[in-house]
């Protein structure tokens, strides 16, 4: 696999930190940023992501999970699953008072389309 840099999730707005998760092992497949110990957060989000995928099966949804949005009193963190490999999502920490969380949304969004695993 091709190395995958993060470094232009940094021009979101309130940008702390970001990674590329493995759901499946919750180990990073790359990671930037700092103010978060990335090693410790990214499979416990995993677990929330394999948690809420559990659930919404058993509820027969028959839908798919766009992001996951943990809302802190200092800062948002937003979980994305791969559009083009579920097992794998963006995990994006930004600072509540200088994030504009829509415009996050959719710059995590818009940066997915850019990764290459070949």
């Amino acid at each position: 696999m091709a190395r995958i840099s993060l470094e232009a999730l940094q021009q979101i707005d309130g940008y702390i930190a970001s990674a590329l998760v493995d759901c499946e092992s919750g180990m990073p497949m790359a990671k930037d940023g700092s103010g978060i110990d990335l090693e410790l957060a990214a499979p416990g989000n995993a677990e929330v992501l394999k948690s809420k995928r559990k659930i919404a099966a058993a509820l027969g949804l028959n839908d798919s999970i766009e992001d996951i949005l943990i809302t802190l009193n200092k800062q948002y963190h937003l979980l994305r699953p791969l559009e083009t490999n579920h097992n794998v999502f963006l995990y994006l920490v930004i600072d509540r008072a200088r994030a504009n969380l829509a415009m996050a949304r959719h710059e995590l969004k818009s940066f997915e389309k850019t990764i290459d695993f070949s």
